[in-house]
């Protein structure tokens, strides 16, 4: 029997995870590497867990740092963590470099060449773990090679990655996460075979955001809480974290991401304030919320709403016919409500340097009443 198979049995009959279910509720926040080298200020309270975006996998498998700058922020990271500080992993993946975890998962060199290269890298920097973010298994993402046996072999490559945490863990004498970051939409469960992977991994950090964006045939909120009964599809948190749960996915793995960034689109048919509406163009990617207090928010002709239905804000400029949806102080507070009340894993958000000042991310800690949390001066 292969030892990922091995390990995949036992986690499946006693449980892999070290971290216990949320007294404690986690706030996990995502740090993108180039624009740590910009921050005026790096304050990592009320964290405790700092994911680094991000690594890279090469066609052969292997996980590997980009840059040398890479190494210099995660030494300088971990010189920040101390005893007190958040854990920090190394996220792997994302967006732009899922291209080819369909082939350094396909074989099983491949994906023990990827667990192994991965688990040196935790050693060399003194890490604390891993987030996988394959952006998509047996999807295409970003152009991304994929296969149809994507769905059994992401399960496979974690059950490799466990095996080599395992057995670092004997060697150095302590803990290493395994953690991933999963879709929000239905689609994804279809390719992941989420009952196996959730007793691989420590916890799931959903990416409960980008409901709507550029990619979308309409405008919409793109993190709302609860759906609205304007949009066709009815994309919200709720239905997100419901189909994890039917799905077998304990509440206590469960992290629900917030982006600490809005989306926006002009040319917006102006029935209902823009909202579910076409559009002739979308806005920049993304809008940092320290941009949108800076610039947008009751500012210039944008006025900011509230949905009461979908628990969302969002700007309308009447005039220039600009819809933005966003996160901020009262959708977040709602989410921190809605996490304690159904016992979820914690918050994650994407990403730090979008909450200049630190306005959200200490709104984050709240959850958690052992987390002390300090707004950047």
């Amino acid at each position: 029997m292969r030892i990922g198979w091995i390990c995949l049995v036992v986690c499946l009959l006693w449980g892999c995870a070290r971290e216990q279910p949320a007294l404690d509720f986690r706030v996990v926040g995502y740090l993108y590497g180039p624009r740590m080298d910009s921050l005026p200020v790096l304050e990592l309270s009320g964290l405790t867990h700092l994911n680094y975006a991000f690594a890279n996998v090469r066609p052969d498998g292997r996980v590997v740092l980009e840059t040398s700058d890479d190494s210099v922020r995660l030494r300088r990271l971990v010189g920040m963590r101390g005893m007190e500080g958040p854990r920090i992993l190394l996220s792997v993946g994302g967006w732009t470099w899922s291209d080819y975890f369909s082939d350094a998962a396909l074989t099983e060199a491949s994906r023990q060449r990827f667990a192994e290269s991965a688990g040196s890298l935790l050693v060399a920097f003194d890490l604390d773990g891993l987030d996988i973010d394959w952006e998509y298994p047996g999807q295409p993402g970003e152009g991304n090679v994929y296969r149809e046996e994507d769905r059994e072999h992401f399960t496979w490559l974690l059950a490799s990655v466990r095996a080599v945490l395992d057995s670092l863990e004997q060697a150095h004498g302590r803990t290493y996460l395994l953690t991933i970051a999963a879709a929000a939409g239905p689609e994804y469960l279809k390719h992941v075979e989420i009952a196996q992977v959730q007793a691989l991994v420590d916890f799931i950090n959903l990416m409960t955001y980008d409901f709507h964006g550029s990619w979308t045939p309409h405008t919409g909120h793109h993190a709302n809480l609860y759906p609205s009964s304007l949009d066709p599809e009815g994309i919200s948190v709720d239905g997100a974290v419901r189909r994890y749960l039917a799905a077998g996915v304990p509440g206590e793995k469960l992290v629900v991401g917030v982006p600490f960034y809005g989306r926006g689109w002009r040319g917006v048919r102006p029935e209902h304030n823009g909202r579910y509406q076409p559009y002739e163009a979308s806005l920049t990617e993304e809008l940092s919320f320290a941009t949108l207090q800076r610039d947008y928010i009751g500012r210039a002709g944008f006025v900011r709403y509230w949905d009461e239905e979908a628990r969302a804000p969002y700007l309308w400029h009447a005039a220039e016919r600009i819809f933005i949806s966003y996160e901020d102080t009262q959708s977040l507070a709602e989410k921190v409500a809605y996490v304690r009340a159904h016992r979820l894993g914690g918050l994650m958000f994407w990403e730090y340097s979008g909450d200049a000042g630190g306005v959200l991310r200490c709104l984050a800690a709240s959850i958690n009443p052992l987390l002390q949390c300090r707004e950047e001066s």
